[in-house]
């Protein structure tokens, strides 16, 4: 009776808060005050915390005339999105923090790192993404928020806010899973918002697939702004962490996880390309590449299959990407990919944390990939840092954000003798 008793209060805990938590989202709709106490707290940015992150980074090898230099201390920092108008960074999570990183001083480090929108509660908000009217996008775990002008408002601790899509209606309910959760998005070249929408498990069981299928659980979906007309743009994808769009010819590409458990060096991940809606890639009868995987070794793969543009080093862990469309690096990197390996859990030798650029060709494929900075894993196997994201800034240069280190890091470049 005890236990019993116990849980149901709990229930009614967590029935209130959300109860409070919605009502604080209608008062911000409606721009009113929440009470929020205006001093936001702020994250250090001196100190040997970040002394020593400056350190590690004497470790990271980069191609002759780059440099990499600590940006800013982000505690958890994942996905980024760089606001179009004053430049600023907000940095998603797999917590519960979204995170405002300021370079008031224009000197290319940041100045101030504090909690965006302090009084929401947010749910792995791992997937920020701006519109080029200075609209921003946050993508939980199974809801989409979206906040006008976040630029202007971030300086104070209310926020206009919009629902996008409702708590709960991303991907059903009971499919919300510890285990692949944290979202990406991107608004495309038809101003529709893109979302990558990871499955829970390493290989779905068959009796999974129809329902993935119809709500683009491991897949790709898309929809209009608002939130309205959604769609799965793209089917038999893992668990997504990283999509952008060729600026040359609107094409979406994405990064993929391939499975666990089938050895060190097998299957690959993916960096694919996406050349037109409805498209399937393969999972879960292909674990990555074209390696079958054994839960669906005897099942017939779907027709018309699309395999990876570039089959990456197996378990690299490849999260978020970006085309480089900057002048500040040499004329080869310019509408090539810049994307992060995460690094290996799972293999009897580490390999991964470092940054892939890959080449692409003037046809739209793919060219050379080649390992672009790297350093942050030891010959001891030990990981100084875990690079998650890659975002340009409007100067040219490039921020790698670290959720293992909570840094973000910014690599620029220049002619001159170093």
């Amino acid at each position: 009776m005890l236990r019993g008793a116990a849980v149901a209060s709990l229930l009614l805990l967590a029935s209130a808060g959300a109860h409070a938590q919605d009502a604080n989202i209608d008062r911000l709709r409606q721009f009113q005050t929440t009470g929020t106490p205006l001093e936001i707290p702020t994250v250090p940015q001196t100190g040997e915390y970040a002394e020593q992150l400056r350190r590690n980074l004497e470790h990271v090898r980069l191609p002759q005339g780059f440099r990499i230099d600590l940006y800013a201390v982000v505690p958890d920092a994942r996905h980024m999105a760089i606001g179009t108008n004053a430049g600023v960074a907000f940095v998603g999570t797999r917590k519960s923090d979204v995170w405002a990183v300021t370079d008031r001083n224009r000197d290319r480090v940041a100045d101030e790192v504090k909690r965006f929108a302090p009084s929401i509660e947010f749910s792995v908000p791992n997937g920020p993404c701006f519109t080029q009217d200075g609209f921003l996008y946050i993508v939980e775990h199974n809801r989409v928020l979206l906040f006008p002008a976040a630029e202007f408002f971030y300086e104070s601790p209310d926020v206009a806010v919009e629902v996008v899509v409702p708590q709960g209606e991303l991907v059903p309910p009971e499919e919300e899973s510890f285990n692949h959760g944290a979202r990406v998005c991107k608004i495309g070249p038809d101003n529709k918002l893109y979302i990558s929408l990871g499955q829970p498990f390493n290989v779905p069981p068959p009796e999974k697939l129809d329902l993935y299928a119809e709500k683009g659980i491991g897949g790709i979906i898309r929809m209009d702004r608002n939130g309205q007309n959604r769609e799965v743009y793209a089917r038999g994808i893992r668990n997504s962490v990283g999509i952008d769009f060729n600026p040359a010819n609107g094409e979406l590409w994405f990064t993929d996880n391939q499975v666990d458990g089938m050895g060190d060096d097998i299957p690959p991940g993916e960096l694919n390309r996406v050349t037109q809606a409805g498209q399937h890639f393969g999972f879960p009868w292909y674990g990555g590449g074209n390696v079958r995987t054994v839960e669906y070794q005897g099942e017939e793969p779907p027709a018309d299959v699309i395999f990876p543009e570039v089959e990456m080093t197996a378990h690299a862990a490849d999260l978020g990407m970006t085309f480089y469309t900057g002048t500040m690096f040499p004329a080869e990197y310019r509408g090539g990919i810049f994307s992060a390996q995460h690094g290996s859990w799972n293999r009897t030798t580490p390999v991964g944390a470092r940054i892939v650029f890959t080449e692409v060709n003037e046809d739209g494929s793919a060219g050379e990939s080649k390992v672009f900075a790297d350093g942050w894993l030891l010959d001891t196997g030990e990981y100084l840092g875990r690079p998650v994201d890659v975002k340009q800034l409007a100067d040219g240069s490039l921020l790698v954000s670290d959720d293992f280190a909570g840094a973000i890091y910014r690599i620029s470049y220049s002619n001159e003798e170093q």
